[in-house]
């Protein structure tokens, strides 16, 4: 299937920008930032994650990197291309929300992605906020392991989702192997440590990750690195910021 026909599958903009909101209260926020995503995975819970946000009402979207597992669009299920559908929406203008996507390693080609939904897609955003400057960038560019053991990651996350994919809606199973990996755990602590060097060299005041699939967050005396967690895992975690205040959020 061509990219033009999957943009026909995305095409079903309402007269009311409003309309596909969830029933019920309703969250305001200036800013949602999410990551981790993988559409196409099996593991996926796009759904999920669609029910979060429509109900927020948010200026500003973040989309943190590895939206898709991989650009095979013919892995997407139904409940992925209703997600896509929604963001596109949410980037038309007549919503007056901001959409903002920032490449990780998974996404592939970046200007395929702008096409397909029609949003901007940056390598790192950076913006201001009741005098405090963010950061947001998937995370993926501090990962040695990833860099330097490129064969055995594969194979580690290919079983992981296996072994999820087994273990059941609650995955607990999972959840306590990732929770016990010291490898794992190791390198989530370094990325966010060389995440916070990089902000400090931007000059921001608090930064934003993901990749590493694990909500962290990390403090020094004037930076604040936040992990944003993943949309894989149950739970699932997400990043609220209103006023300049973040709170880490779970569905």
């Amino acid at each position: 299937m061509e990219l033009d026909q999957y943009n026909i599958l995305l095409e079903t903009d309402s007269a009311d920008g409003h309309q596909e909101r969830a029933d019920g209260r309703v969250t305001v926020v200036d800013t949602l930032i999410v990551s981790d995503i993988h559409l196409g995975s099996y593991v996926s819970r796009s759904k999920d994650l669609l029910k979060t946000l429509k109900k927020h009402d948010m200026k500003r979207l973040i989309l943190n990197g590895d939206v898709f597992d991989d650009l095979n669009f013919k892995r997407l299920n139904k409940s992925d291309w209703e997600f896509l559908s929604y963001l596109r929406k949410l980037a038309n203008p007549r919503r007056e929300c901001e959409v903002v996507w920032v490449a990780g390693n998974h996404d592939g080609a970046a200007e395929i992605l702008s096409h397909l939904l029609g949003v901007q897609v940056f390598e790192e955003y950076m913006w201001e906020s009741h005098g405090r400057k963010f950061l947001a960038i998937h995370g993926h560019q501090f990962d040695k392991y990833i860099t330097n053991h490129l064969v055995l990651t594969s194979i580690a996350c290919a079983f992981y989702i296996v072994l999820q994919r087994l273990d059941g809606k609650n995955q607990r199973f999972s959840r306590w192997i990732k929770q016990r990996s010291k490898k794992w755990l190791r390198v989530s602590e370094s990325l966010g440590n060389d995440a916070l060097q990089y902000a400090s060299k931007k000059g921001a005041d608090v930064v934003f990750c993901g990749h590493t699939h694990r909500s962290v967050q990390i403090k020094t005396d004037d930076l604040i690195y936040y992990n944003s967690g993943c949309w894989t895992d149950f739970p699932s975690h997400f990043l609220s910021i209103d006023r300049g205040q973040v709170e880490v959020c779970e569905a």
